[in-house]
């Protein structure tokens, strides 16, 4: 799951970004508002933490226009500010929740839970499973018939995006989005080398499930029927 953070105090944002990726969240940073809406248009974070006093474009403004280009992701608004107008505002404005600073780590990862439940309960289900494979999204162990073997980072990350998208073709500009990052320098030989770790490990635990190659668009999984 990657998260979109948007706060010009580099300090907290940097934090922010330390302690979610710890809880396993994948994260890209913006310091400030133009920055975040070009970030947050992209439509590829599953969910984006934003901060209301910005530079360049302040945080109404980036909700507004985000929501007036259909994209849904789920935003959680943190503001220094405790005035009733402002909370409503950003409600308005199309925020699905808000915390004022200084707030408490645990109830953040709480809300972030709770608007991932709420947008998709797909993202907090510890197993989930694909033909005869199964992905455990704590210990990121990859499951066949009782035989496991373990993930590393950006193995699970590409394993998790394909199978909660089935046999739906996901190109490698949406692979390097998703797990590399909007603003990485990946190139395509970064998915071909992982997607070929992936396919060794597939073969080793004897799968039937293969990552087939749909030429000049992408991958997918197949069950080999």
């Amino acid at each position: 799951m990657r998260i979109l953070i948007i706060e010009d105090e580099a300090a907290l944002a940097d934090a922010l970004s330390q302690i979610l990726q710890k809880n396993k969240y994948m994260t890209d940073v913006c310091y400030d508002g133009q920055k975040g809406l070009d970030c947050a248009l992209s439509g590829i974070y599953d969910l984006i933490i934003l901060d209301i006093m910005l530079p360049k474009i302040n945080g109404f403004d980036v909700l507004r226009c985000v929501r007036i280009n259909k994209i849904t992701t789920p935003v959680l608004l943190l503001t220094a500010k405790d005035e009733i107008a402002d909370k409503v505002n950003g409600l308005d404005f199309g925020a699905d929740d808000y915390m004022t600073k200084p707030f408490n780590t645990e109830e953040l990862l709480a809300r972030i839970r709770s608007l991932c439940r709420r947008g998709n309960g797909a993202f907090y289900e510890p197993v989930i499973s694909f033909c005869d494979i199964s992905l455990n999204t704590s210990t990121y162990e990859i499951i066949c018939s009782g035989n496991s073997l373990k993930l590393g980072l950006k193995e699970f990350n590409l394993m998790e995006l394909f199978i909660k998208n089935g046999t739906s073709v996901l190109s490698k500009e949406q692979l390097i989005d998703r797990v590399w990052g909007y603003d990485s320098d990946a190139e395509y030989n970064n998915v071909e080398v992982y997607i070929s770790f992936l396919r060794k490990k597939l073969s080793h635990l004897k799968s039937a499930v293969t990552i087939k190659t749909v030429r000049g668009v992408g991958y997918c999984l197949s069950s080999g029927d």
